[in-house]
C-alpha cells in the first residue's frame, strides 16, 4: 500500500501523485508496487533493505538519496513464541520528498497519519525526520512498559502455579526484551553517527531535538535493561516456587494416603483367622470402628502439626 501525503494549510491531506514536499508512505508494497517506488528514483536496494526482516540499523547514500534503516518495535500477538519483535523501518530521503518502508502497520505513523498533521509538517523535511525518530523511542518505551504490565498478569498467576506453563511464558516475554534491547542499542549507534556527522546541524532546533531522540532512546535502553534483569531473577525465583509448591502437593497425598491406610491396617488384622479380642461381642464394629477413626484422627493432627496438611 501507499499513501502520498503533504502538509498544506496546516492540514495533511492526501495526493493522488508525489509532489515536492510530500511524504510517501509505503507499506508491505506488492511487486507492482515497489516498482512504482523504484520508478521514483531511488535505488532498488534501498526498497529491499527496508522489507528485509533480518536488516540491522545504518545509513546509506547512493544517487543522491539517503537511507536510514532503524528497527522499531513491532507486536506479534501473545500466542506467537514472541510477542512483541522488532521490523526494519527504512527511511529514504530524497531532494524533494521523503519516503518511509516498512513490511508491517506502524502504530505511530499511522496516530501521526490520524491527527491530520497536527504536530508536524512534511515541508521540513529534517523536523518531520527527527520527529519519526522521537516517535520511535517513545514507542519502544511504550513497548516496554506493555510487557511489564504482561509479566505482572503472569506473575499472579505463577504464585498457585505448579506447573511450567506461566514460565515458558515469562521465557516468551524475556526474548522480546532481549530482542528490544538489541534493537535499541543498534538505532543508538545510528543516532550517535548522525550527532557526529552534524547531519542535522542546519537549524539549532533540529540539533535540540536529535538530542532528545539520543536521550529518549537511552532511557528506553535502560527501562529495558532493567526489566529485562528484573525478568530474569523473576524467573529463577518462581521457578523454586513451582518446585515448592509441587513437593507441598506430594506431602498432602502422602499424608492423606497414609491416614486412609490406617483404617485398612486396623481391619487387615482382624480379617485374620485367629482369636482376637471383641469377635464376639456385638459392639466390636463398632469399637474397632471408633478406634480406627480416633487413629485417623491422630495421624491427621500429628501432620498437621508437622505442616504437611
Amino acid at each position: 500500500m501507499i499513501t502520498i501525503l503533504k502538509t498544506a494549510e496546516n492540514e495533511l491531506s492526501t495526493l493522488p501523485q508525489v509532489a515536492d514536499g510530500a511524504w510517501v508512505n509505503v507499506i508491505n508494497p506488492s511487486a507492482v508496487e515497489i516498482e512504482e517506488t523504484y520508478g521514483l528514483g531511488i535505488p532498488l536496494d534501498f526498497i529491499t533493505y527496508s522489507l528485509d526482516i533480518d536488516e540491522r540499523p545504518r545509513t546509506e547514500k547512493a544517487a543522491g538519496t539517503t537511507l536510514l534503516l532503524l528497527r522499531i518495535p513491532y507486536y506479534q500477538g501473545d500466542v506467537e513464541d514472541i510477542p512483541f519483535t522488532t521490523v526494519p523501518l527504512g527511511i529514504i530521503l530524497c531532494y524533494d520528498y521523503i519516503i518511509t518502508v516498512c513490511k508491517h502497520e506502524i502504530p505511530f505513523l499511522n496516530n501521526m497519519i490520524s491527527k491530520h498533521g497536527q504536530y508536524f509538517s512534511t515541508d521540513k523535511r529534517n523536523r518531520f525526520i527527527l520527529q519519526i525518530l522521537l516517535g520511535i523511542a517513545n514507542e519502544y518505551l511504550d513497548t516496554v512498559r506493555k510487557v511489564n504490565k504482561k509479566v505482572d498478569q503472569i506473575e499472579d498467576r505463577l504464585q498457585k502455579s505448579i506447573q511450567n506453563k506461566e514460565v515458558l511464558e515469562l521465557l516468551k516475554f524475556q526474548k522480546s526484551l532481549e530482542l528490544l534491547s538489541t534493537a535499541l542499542k543498534s538505532n543508538e549507534l545510528v543516532f550517535e553517527k548522525m550527532q557526529r556527522t552534524r547531519f542535522f546541524a542546519a537549524y539549532p532546533e533540529d540539533a535540540d531535538l536529535l538530542e532528545d531522540v539520543i536521550t529518549e532512546n537511552q532511557q528506553a535502553i535502560e527501562m529495558t535493561n532493567i526489566s529485562g534483569n528484573i525478568l530474569s531473577q523473576m524467573m529463577d525465583a518462581f521457578a523454586s516456587i513451582i518446585s515448592n509448591n509441587q513437593n507441598h502437593v506430594i506431602k498432602v497425598l502422602t499424608s492423606v494416603t497414609i491416614i486412609l491406610s490406617l483404617p485398612t491396617l486396623i481391619a487387615s488384622f482382624y480379617g485374620m483367622n485367629l482369636a482376637l479380642p471383641l469377635q464376639n461381642s456385638n459392639l466390636g464394629f463398632v469399637v474397632i470402628g471408633s478406634l480406627s477413626v480416633s487413629v485417623m484422627l491422630m495421624a491427621g493432627l500429628f501432620f498437621k502439626k508437622m505442616n504437611w496438611l
